[in-house]
């Protein structure tokens, strides 16, 4: 089909994407044949039970890792306005880390900030390593809703777990790459700081345009989210329109059947 203006291509493509660890009785399949399109500015949530493969193609759609077998590919925007298909499979790794400064933002459950920065320095690492510079007024904002004013000459280690994620999150964010994937980003929050971590992602889907792929176990951050995508032993079992957090839960019990 010819894209139009009214149906943008999705901003991230993966076609038969199968991934295996070990061998013999202890071989795993984190992902089997999984083709999946993910939206442009849409905010798409992952859910799936243990070991569905989750976090692994969350990792692989980011170019964070690589496939057995598959192909994904970003759409991304140029600075002369007109869309292009970047290939992330068969890319060098210093080509995949380039294509990630430019057009990926990553919130790592685990937070990877680097200890010896602050975080005013942790944030604007991706800029200072050859990424997009950060619009000042954008920057302001993020910071301000995270919280982070008073924050930002602190180190790590004199930060809270709930602060350093925020840290991670306003770093993904205020580049506005083409797409943020966030592994569990509410995951280490307490309840406010993570409805207000959701509420930045869903604006930087509402109002800045930009797409969001969110891996969550928890059903009521998911139904912030657009749509949710089921997995199930490596593969997609279902797509859910806007669901509702019960509708959410109801689907993850047979999924688990």
């Amino acid at each position: 089909m010819t894209e139009t203006a009214t149906t943008p291509a999705p901003a991230v493509t993966a076609q038969g994407l199968t991934k295996t660890y070990g061998s013999g009785e202890t071989t795993v399949h984190p992902l089997r044949r999984l083709s999946l399109n993910i939206p442009t500015g849409v905010f798409t949530a992952i859910m799936g039970p243990s070991g569905s493969g989750k976090s692994t193609l969350l990792h692989v759609l980011a170019g964070l890792d690589t496939a057995d077998q598959g192909e994904v590919a970003l759409t991304v925007q140029k600075a002369t306005g007109q869309t292009e298909k970047v290939q992330l499979t068969g890319l060098s790794e210093r080509d995949l880390t380039l294509v990630r400064r430019q057009y990926i933002g990553f919130i790592f459950q685990s937070y990877n900030l680097v200890p010896a920065m602050t975080a005013r320095e942790n944030i604007l690492l991706p800029s200072a390593l050859g990424g997009p510079e950060p619009d000042r007024h954008y920057y302001e904002m993020v910071i301000d809703r995270l919280g982070l004013t008073d924050r930002l000459d602190h180190r790590p280690f004199e930060l809270s777990g709930g602060q350093q994620q925020r840290v991670a999150v306003a770093r993904a964010l205020v580049a506005k790459p083409a797409v943020i994937f966030a592994d569990e980003p509410t995951g280490n929050l307490d309840s406010r700081t993570g409805a207000e971590v959701l509420g930045l992602l869903r604006a930087a889907v509402d109002e800045f345009g930009q797409t969001v792929v969110m891996v969550t176990h928890d059903a009521n951050a998911a139904a912030q989210a657009d749509q949710t995508v089921i997995l199930s032993d490596g593969r997609v079992l279902r797509t859910l329109k806007q669901p509702t957090a019960g509708q959410l839960a109801d689907t993850m019990i047979g999924a688990e059947g």
